[in-house]
């Protein structure tokens, strides 16, 4: 295949230029942003008693928005979601939407149906991916990536509201990305649209290691537990050691979805290290946010120009007022606030953020505002999770598949402590001393943690239970099928036993 890449270099280069001003003009951009999504959106049904019209052009937009518009969670918005879906013109976004994400379930053990609008993909979700490929560019720029294709490993539609086929799309955001991708980039990606949206992967694993075994794969993108057992797969088929074996030319692999420091170590083995870069990017049902654009820098770009706009609420201190990106503080976590194009009007999206740098703004992900465990005052993130597992694997030689963790209270004259349920791709020599290890980090990260662990006062170390082969993917096919595959995510803690209880009882 000819190597395209010198030929659309300078086109990608100059968009990722575009962030050098950022330092300077970050406040500009997100009132302006904020003043497009008001212009299209002022008339629809849920903002248009908000007299919005007024304030477009105000010298305090911003302040101006905030005192009409509430903020809101996904419950508050399903009604409206739900008209959408039936057809409803003109409701939280202008026109008719036909595609929707489902997402994770909320409190109410729903799922979520997030409203993926035409714009949003044009002025959002496309334009993110185009950054990645922008930054990933300039920081390569001896990269051969348009002399092969990428692999794109992506989600299917599903039909769990019974609605006919054909009036809406309702599944893995990704599903929609590929549906609704230019013609042409599938001249450059594998697999063919067909496979890619196969809604049964027990038959879709074996297609896609047919379709991308025999091509000059150039970069992947997906998430890093699913492609690591799609990539097994291929070596498997194909006899080969590593991955660089099978697609020599692989550069690249773009993830996100989880966090990959658990992984890491597995890729690094698996492929070339003369060759391989990793990019983090943060792409959600609900939008693209963020993208790495430094390898020696391991935070990522917030993304300010493409159809969202961001508040932040800060999780800790007393003073929960939602601020915008030129009121930010430095190695703080915030819960992120969205309003956007698909209609999310100051939607708490339920993820936080750790702050790194604030001019421009650079984040890195701290975890899911529901998703920690907080039993014993121990107040530990996912972050802290992701990163001391990540560590621990690195310095005990071992990798995982997947993993959750969840308190375990006292008993039995027992202390209590925090139980972890690991599948793993290579188990360590020992598992006692990985989860001293991983207890050892814990407490470097989190000094809440470490203070329930002084003396083991409070709190006894850590305990490991090894999970069988596969139970997670089990799991999550058994909790609905349309979990299954590339948009799986495990959730990483827990603060009630629920779940690792009913993954237990399936061992």
């Amino acid at each position: 295949m000819i190597d395209f890449t010198p030929l659309v270099r300078g086109r990608f280069v100059k968009i990722a230029g575009r962030t050098d001003s950022w330092s300077l003009s970050s406040d500009d951009l997100q009132k302006r942003v904020l003043s497009r999504l008001l212009s299209g959106g002022k008339n629809c049904d849920y903002l248009r008693g908000f007299r919005l019209g007024e304030i477009i052009n105000s010298p305090r937009i911003y302040e101006d928005y905030v005192s009409r518009v509430p903020l809101v969670e996904y419950e508050s918005l399903r009604p409206f979601v739900m008209r959408m879906i039936r057809g409803g013109r003109d409701v939280l976004w202008r026109g008719v939407c036909r595609d929707f994400a489902q997402s994770s379930g909320t409190s109410g053990g729903k799922s979520k149906f997030i409203p993926v609008t035409r714009d949003s993909l044009a002025g959002n979700h496309y334009r993110g991916g185009e950054d990645v490929v922008a930054h990933y560019l300039r920081m390569v720029p001896e990269s051969k990536m348009f002399s092969g294709k990428g692999f794109i490993l992506g989600g299917s539609f599903s039909n769990t509201l019974g609605i006919a086929p054909g009036k809406v799309h309702i599944g893995d955001l990704s599903a929609t990305l590929i549906n609704r991708i230019n013609p042409l980039v599938n001249f450059v990606r594998v697999p063919d649209k067909r496979t890619a949206l196969m809604s049964d992967w027990e038959t879709k694993l074996p297609a896609l290691v047919k379709a991308a075994s025999a091509e000059n794969i150039t970069n992947i993108s997906g998430v890093p537990s699913w492609f690591l057992t799609v990539i097994r797969k291929i070596m498997e088929a194909q006899g080969a050691a590593k991955i660089s074996d099978v697609w020599p030319n692989l550069e690249v692999f773009f993830h996100g979805g989880i966090s990959f420091e658990p992984y890491r170590d597995e890729y690094r083995k698996i492929t070339d290290p003369g060759k391989m870069h990793f990019q983090e990017t943060y792409n959600a049902s609900e939008g693209f946010f963020a993208v790495q654009n430094d390898f020696s820098d391991n935070t990522m770009l917030l993304i300010i120009d493409r159809d969202v706009f961001y508040e932040f609420i800060p999780v800790e201190g007393s003073d929960r007022r939602p601020r915008p990106i030129w009121d930010l503080q430095k190695d703080e976590v915030y819960e992120m606030v969205i309003s956007s194009s698909n209609g999310l009007w100051r939607y708490r999206l339920g993820d936080t953020v750790r702050v790194c740098r604030t001019s421009p703004v650079k984040i890195r992900v701290a975890g899911r505002t529901k998703c920690f465990i907080n039993a014993f005052g121990e107040e530990l993130m996912e972050d802290n999770a992701e990163r001391a597992m990540g560590i621990a694997c690195d310095i005990c030689g071992a990798s995982i598949v997947n993993y959750t963790a969840a308190p375990l209270f006292a008993s039995g004259g027992r202390k209590g402590r925090h139980q972890w349920l690991i599948e793993w791709e290579t188990p360590p020599a020992d598992v006692r001393e990985f989860a001293a290890v991983l207890d050892r980090e814990l407490r470097k990260l989190n000094s809440d943690y470490d203070a329930k662990r002084s003396h083991t006062i409070f709190l006894d170390p850590p305990e490991i239970i090894t999970a069988s082969a596969g139970l997670f993917d089990r799991w999550l096919k058994s909790a609905g099928s349309h979990k299954l595959g590339g948009q799986r995510k495990v959730p990483r803690l827990s603060n009630r036993r629920d779940m690792i209880e009913q993954l237990v009882g399936m061992m």
